[in-house]
């Protein structure tokens, strides 16, 4: 019998392992740096790391371990520079033809001016922000996460909130 440290060393369970926390990572890494790409390289070294010790991580605590490697990974590789969010170009609007010209251009330049707002927030305010906003994460789980006080994620996604209202008029966040 295994012992839990020694759990991940087994090609079958570092797989259900990988499997069920890769999506959940994977979003947690695109939204620190807003680049599928960089995420995608975040979660493959983390999880390499991983199995690179698998000896050494008690598989109780791989979930927290992975989700560190990748918040450390950020950090290492963009400390010193201003992480802009980037978006797949939207698909053509295909069934969208009875929309006017006009509604379109004022959907597209809120749209950007939206983008702009939450790439212009500092890294902390933008991960809470998209954490709870789009992946529907509560507050303590955020905190959780993130190995921060509650407090300090309110703290956070107020700051957000108070700058996107103040950069995008009209905006219901």
């Amino acid at each position: 019998m295994s012992s839990p440290k020694h759990k991940l060393c087994e090609e079958s369970f570092f797989n259900s392992f990988y499997l069920e926390h890769v999506q959940a990572v994977n979003n947690f890494a695109f939204y620190k740096c807003g680049d599928k790409a960089a995420s995608l390289d975040f979660v493959q070294d983390a999880f390499a790391k991983i199995w690179e010790n698998c000896s050494k991580i008690d598989f109780t605590k791989a979930k927290t371990y992975l989700f560190t490697t990748v918040n450390n990974l950020f950090l290492n590789t963009v400390r010193h520079q201003k992480v802009v969010m980037t978006y797949e170009k939207e698909k053509p609007y295909m069934d969208r033809t009875n929309l006017s010209p006009e509604y379109l251009m004022e959907e597209e330049e809120f749209k950007q001016k939206l983008m702009s707002a939450i790439s212009g927030l500092s890294a902390e305010q933008r991960e809470v922000f998209l954490l709870n906003r789009i992946e529907g994460k509560k507050y303590r789980e955020i905190a959780e996460l993130l190995d921060i006080s509650q407090k300090t994620v309110e703290k956070r996604m107020s700051g957000a909130l108070k700058i996107l209202r103040a950069k995008v008029e009209e905006i219901k966040i």
